[in-house]
């Protein structure tokens, strides 16, 4: 009994559905202006990752000379005046990170659950490639049974490299800096 032939395929019509690009590679195409509906985006995907636990990926933010600074002090000018709540430069943050993917890390047995809300974002300052972005921030941390809320101002200076936002620096103004406070694990 022969075979037989299937018929060849007629050529399809173009389709009118647009066609999807990775964000990562479309990020890396088209150099966009640091609007305040782009750093907003970046906040919001910054404070789902810290959430999330993928310190690894928050890390990757930074710039390689960033830092992460949250003051002692209602006001402070610098982190070099007063001992700080937390001032790493890019090498702590990295130790930081480290000490936070270890299973052995005592203060986060159990690892805290956190949620940070990210609102009243504004851009302070800055130009088409860097920018100084302030908001508002809410971190709810539960553990072991406890629920801690943290509460304060955030200043991102964020930086375009390769189509992509980078950290610069950040800093976070706690509402209660000055008020004694258990140990401060998560970053904010």
């Amino acid at each position: 009994m022969a075979k037989r032939r299937r018929p060849k395929p007629k050529p399809r019509a173009p389709s009118r559905r647009p066609v999807l690009v990775a964000r990562h590679r479309a990020a890396l195409r088209v150099s966009e202006t640091l609007d305040l509906n782009r750093c907003e985006r970046f906040l919001q995907h910054e404070a789902r990752l810290l959430d999330d636990g993928k310190f690894d990926d928050w890390l990757a933010l930074f710039t390689p000379d960033g830092s992460y600074w949250v003051p002692s002090e209602p006001d402070q000018d610098n982190p070099h005046d007063t001992v700080s709540l937390i001032y790493d430069d890019r090498r702590l943050l990295e130790t930081r990170v480290r000490r936070l993917a270890s299973p052995r890390i005592y203060s986060q047995e159990p690892r805290s659950r956190t949620s940070r809300i990210v609102s009243n974002v504004s851009i302070e300052d800055g130009d088409n490639n860097a920018c100084t972005v302030r908001s508002k921030l809410l971190m709810v941390e539960y553990r072991r049974g406890g629920q801690r809320l943290f509460a304060g101002t955030a200043f991102h200076r964020l930086v375009q490299a390769d189509g992509l936002i980078l950290i610069a620096s950040k800093r976070v103004n706690l509402l209660n800096c000055d008020a004694p406070l258990d140990g401060i694990v998560v970053p904010f």
